[in-house]
């Protein structure tokens, strides 16, 4: 039985190519998600640990705040002679102090760098060797630091001058000698450029930027001076780590300072680099699982043609003694070798895979550090044993059915219809799962918020519906195939007829091609819609409730100097404008945010729809709440109530209701005076300014005096209502796309089924095909008939895709209501129809090798075929 698996796998090599494809793209998904992740993680361990190279032991400060939430007092227990007492140690090469900040830069052109992710915009001080050490012998008169090495120019030595990353330099445009413009904390400041360096900074290295200040200007900036965030220890050769560490440690104060050997913090950075790099791997494999349960309905209906085709020779052997059993084995191993064949190749294709990930994903700005693949023997096996596992589990099934049937029987026909009593169980069957599914989805429809219940509902009810499809796809293929085979009958005549009997001929086999194809429709289907309806929702929520024409904010939400409020409000063209401050309010066990603004200014700026009171009956001591936090907390028009306000939990106050509004953007759950809410603010600053303009007003001369009122900082962002809905809805636009592209392997490897099938189809019906061309349907009608079929098929499977995916879509939908209290189903109808066009494009395109094919059949061969 093993040598006629062999032989059977080589005998029927031409019709096993589009499963052994399907397999090697699936594997190939897999193989290369497993090496990209692992070789992203080596990357970044890399990274990390030339970043840490040398380093014996790490000193790191607590922050701690003279007043709670003042950026401006922070300060740590690490001073300048502490520094001193851990560098007189025996065995202490060198002390490298560090303050840690951010600033975020503006390019050469005025615009700002990367306001997106302000937290990796790093600051730090430029900390010159000792003069004693070979690479501060260099002639600078300010020495070089080796943690930073110069690729341009010297080390900044004064509070004028500044140097910046190779990255970044070349991003923004600046060369040494120009003035750089960037703010840490609200103002610009200028500096000039003397120098650029090279880094290994993971953070960096991921996207973000790098400033170095002199260590005064840094103290200056982000702490206190004689103070810094962390010493960074090098020890002389042959100095034992832990016991320098102990040594280090037994030297400080316990309070406010952390010693940490340089092995354990290489080892704590690993640890959250693996964690980080994660998700993205559990993303990119779910995905290649879903290409992969596409691809078993591939190699379902593979073997099942091939089994029908060979149903005289599995008869020949069953009667010369074969048992069920040694059938069954010898169709696993074919499927068996056919896995381990296609799945070798598939590694190789997903080592590919696995190069090209990082440099796409870069161009979206990931910031992949480089770094060769890292391939493991667990990765391989992995590859393996998926590849061959799916295929012998989806041969399975075919092989018993070539077991179960007598050899009378099977030498009695070639092509068997299914038996009825199958059909019924099976649709008996589907219509439970279906009925099933539709109820789950039905219940959460009704549901308003994405509690954890409540998604794994969905996510069951979603399951159960599309396995209930799939299972009913038999049945439902003879109305849906017969109704477009009326249109091809009508359309195209005789070759649209034949292709409608064709597909009709054996249902299980259109449906599992169908299926394939089906399943990435949904799936796509299902996030066109939600991802079109989140679009639109955040868009409206952007700017519900609010007429201001521009808002200021801060990038790294650190807040807004108040001083810079009046400054705005005195430019030109601005006719009104409305500081706006929040901290937090709560009551009742209820905790929300309060906003504070001068009630007429943002009545101005604002359209907040009372249901009871009124913008101009807020004052001191008296707020308007939100619809929904009047809902929860039971609080209504003229209720007094002692509630905590800010992040003092002692700190009670008085305050009296005097208006409910409906639910908005626009403020948060409460609103208060100014003066009520900016004492508890963070930092007693401002979240942002909302800002009107005059009737007739050049729109872009008011926005470049209002950066100019704000001193052009970098980290003021200046948003029109167009800019606000767009940074609110992008992301959900970058996402659909990725989604996209995941899927698009799904996509690939249901077109192989329906190639496959046509092939296989051709191959069984030659006979049939060489008597229609005896009787007079010429090449180009056998052609036609053949892409009809391959119309209608893909047209069914777009059809089920489509309508599941919209059906799912619609029911989950209200679980966002919670989260975008604006959000309702918009379909995008501009993409279903272009899915919808996808899957006749793919019929047409799956048929152009098969209609060949069978176009070219020699006409006495294909008639004198058994």
């Amino acid at each position: 039985m093993l040598r006629t698996a062999v032989r059977n796998v080589f005998a029927h090599k031409a019709r096993l190519i589009m499963t052994a494809l399907a397999v090697m793209l699936g594997v190939a998904f897999v193989s290369g998600t497993l090496v990209f992740g692992d070789s992203v993680a080596q990357a970044l361990r890399g990274a990390s640990a030339k970043n840490l190279e040398g380093v014996a032991v790490s000193v790191q400060g607590d922050s701690e705040f003279a007043e709670e939430g003042v950026g401006e007092d922070r300060h740590t227990a690490l001073t300048s002679d502490l520094a001193e007492k851990v560098r007189a140690l025996p065995s202490v090469a060198s002390v490298r102090p560090t303050v840690n900040g951010n600033a975020t830069l503006a390019a050469k052109d005025g615009e700002p760098l990367n306001t997106d992710n302000t937290w990796q915009n790093l600051a730090l001080n430029y900390a010159p060797d000792s003069p004693d050490s070979p690479d501060a012998r260099n002639g600078d008169p300010g020495g070089k630091d080796s943690q930073f090495p110069l690729a341009e120019g010297r080390g900044p030595a004064d509070s004028g001058e500044l140097a910046l990353d190779r990255r970044t330099a070349e991003k923004a445009g600046y060369r040494v000698g120009d003035t750089v413009r960037f703010a840490t904390d609200g103002p610009a400041l200028t500096k000039k450029l003397v120098g650029v360096v090279d880094t290994d900074d993971p953070r960096v290295t991921a996207g973000g930027s790098l400033a170095l200040l002199d260590t005064a200007t840094a103290q200056k900036l982000f702490l206190q001076p004689g103070q810094f965030d962390e010493l960074t220890v090098r020890s002389t050769p042959g100095t034992d780590e832990e016991k320098l560490t102990h040594e280090v440690r037994a030297l400080l104060p316990t309070d406010g300072i952390t010693v940490t050997s340089g092995t354990t913090l290489a080892n704590e950075q690993a640890d959250q680099i693996a964690k980080s790099t994660e998700w993205l791997t559990r993303m990119l494999l779910v995905f290649a699982g879903i290409a992969l349960f596409v691809g078993v309905f591939i190699i379902a209906n593979t073997f099942t043609m091939l089994i029908a085709q060979r149903s005289r020779e599995t008869a020949l052997l069953r009667a010369v003694g074969a048992s069920r059993r040694q059938v069954v084995r010898a169709v696993l191993i074919e499927a068996g070798l056919l896995g381990l064949v296609a799945s070798a190749a598939g590694f190789g294709l997903g080592l590919g895979i696995a190069a090209l990930l990082r440099p796409l994903l870069n161009a979206s700005g990931a910031g992949m550090p480089g770094g060769p693949l890292v391939v493991s023997a667990g990765t391989l096996g992995w590859s393996l044993v998926v590849g061959v596992g799916v295929t012998v589990f989806a041969a399975w099934l075919p092989s018993r059915k070539a077991a179960k049937i007598a050899p009378v029987e099977a030498l009695s026909s070639v092509d068997q219809a299914p038996k009825r009593r199958g059909m019924v169980l099976r649709n008996t069957l589907g219509g439970l799962l279906t009925g099933l599914g539709v109820l789950i989805m039905l219940y959460v429809s009704t549901q308003d918020d994405g509690a954890e219940d409540n998604l794994m509902a969905a996510a069951a009810g979603a399951l159960l519906t599309m396995t209930g499809m799939i299972v009913l796809a038999p049945l439902l293929s003879r109305p849906l195939v017969s109704l477009a085979g009326a249109v091809t009958t009508r359309l195209f005549g005789v070759s649209g007829k034949l292709a409608k009997e064709n597909a009709l001929r054996n249902p299980r086999r259109t449906a599992a091609t169908a299926s394939a194809l089906m399943i990435g429709l949904v799936l796509i289907t299902g996030m066109s819609v939600v991802g079109n309806s989140m679009e639109t929702a955040l868009k409206k929520q952007a700017v519900l409730g609010l007429t201001a024409d521009y808002k200021v904010s801060n990038a790294s939400y650190e807040g807004i100097d108040p001083a810079l409020g009046a400054k705005v409000a005195d430019t030109p063209d601005a006719a009104s404008t409305a500081p706006v401050c929040t901290t937090f309010l709560e009551t009742r066990g209820q905790a929300v945010t309060l906003t504070g603004a001068d009630p007429r200014e943002l009545g101005e700026v604002t359209d907040l729809k009372f249901s009871s009171g009124s913008l101009d009956d807020v004052g001191p001591g008296k707020i308007a709440l939100s619809e929904e936090w009047a809902k929860k907390t039971g609080l209504s028009a003229g209720d007094t109530f002692q509630g905590t306000v800010g992040f003092d939990d002692d700190d009670k106050k008085k305050l009296t209701v005097v208006g409910v509004y409906e639910d908005t953007r626009a403020v948060e759950e409460a609103v208060g005076t100014t003066a009520d809410v900016l004492p508890y603010a963070a930092g007693k600053k401002l979240d942002n300014i909302l800002v009107k303009a005059a009737p007739g007003a050049d729109m872009d001369a008011l926005e470049h005096d209002i950066r100019t009122a704000l001193g052009n900082s970098p980290l003021l962002q200046v948003q029109d209502q167009e800019q606000l809905t767009k940074a609110e809805s992008s992301e959900i636009g970058t996402m659909l796309n990725m989604m996209y592209g995941l899927l698009g392997m799904a996509v690939v490897i249901a077109v192989l089924g329906v190639i496959n099938t046509l092939a296989m189809s051709v191959f069984e019906r030659t006979r049939e095909i060489g008597l229609l061309r005896a009787i007079g349907l010429d090449d180009r009608g056998v052609k036609k008939m053949v892409r009809l079929e391959s119309v209608v098929i893909s047209l069914f499977g777009a059809a089920l895709g489509i309508g599941t995916g919209v059906f799912l879509a619609w029911s989950s939908g209200s679980l966002m209501g919670s989260s975008v209290t604006t959000y309702e189903t918009v379909l995008p109808w501009g993409r279903l129809t272009l899915f919808l066009l996808v899957g006749l494009a793919i019929g047409v395109l799956a048929a152009v090798w098969p209609a060949r094919r069978a176009a070219r059949l020699n006409v006495l061969r294909a008639v004198s075929t058994q």
